[in-house]
């Protein structure tokens, strides 16, 4: 499915360069500082998830040189209840799920940040991070899409893209300390190719 619609770029921000630096510096000293920062309020993340109901709309996005964020509403024109941007770039991403399924695991060890594995190996940091305005116009101009995959234009003149794809999953809650999204197939069964593990360590 593709959208005409443009989108203007937004200035860069700043939880990005956060995430990028924690990326290259492991140490105990950035990750207390991005829970100082979570703790103060600066770094503001999604609506707890605690009332979310069993199915719900997962969209993964991003450029395809930048980040891939994974998004969960309740119904697709709702506020996002968890906005994390993985530590894999979309490209990457796609590249993986064109070969087989695709199992993502966070562990959350420190808030906003969590590590992140893709099908066992280790891939950096994930970030929760608040949506900026460009992010929730791109979730604006995908609330007529229930399921689906594409691309939309954006920048100036469009010579950038945005990559999506959009589907239900299944959440699935283990136990307070976890919990998984399963992509569901169109005909509401959970299919092999997509889940989203995520554990609060």
């Amino acid at each position: 499915m593709y959208q005409k619609d443009m989108i203007t770029q937004s200035p860069p921000d700043t939880t990005a360069s956060a995430i990028q630096l924690l990326n290259k510096n492991r140490g105990g000293f950035l990750r207390s500082l991005l829970s100082m920062l979570h703790a103060c309020g600066w770094l503001r993340v999604p609506t707890p998830m605690s009332n979310l109901r069993g199915e719900v709309t997962g969209t993964l996005f991003g450029r395809r040189h930048g980040h891939v964020c994974f998004v969960v509403q309740e119904e697709r024109k709702s506020d996002p209840v968890l906005f994390i941007e993985l530590a894999t770039k979309t490209a990457t991403l796609v590249r993986e799920m064109s070969s087989g399924a695709v199992r993502i695991r966070l562990e959350h060890e420190n808030p906003p940040a969590w590590m992140m594995y893709c099908n066992g190996k280790k891939c950096g940091f994930a970030m929760s991070r608040p949506w900026t305005e460009s992010d929730w116009q791109v979730l604006s101009l995908l609330q007529s899409v229930s399921v689906g995959a594409g691309v939309i234009p954006v920048g100036c003149g469009g010579e950038e893209e945005v990559l999506y794809m959009r589907a239900r999953f299944e959440r699935v809650v283990g136990s307070r300390h976890s919990e998984t999204f399963y992509m569901l197939n169109p005909d509401g069964r959970i299919g092999p190719e997509l889940s989203i593990f995520l554990m609060t360590v």
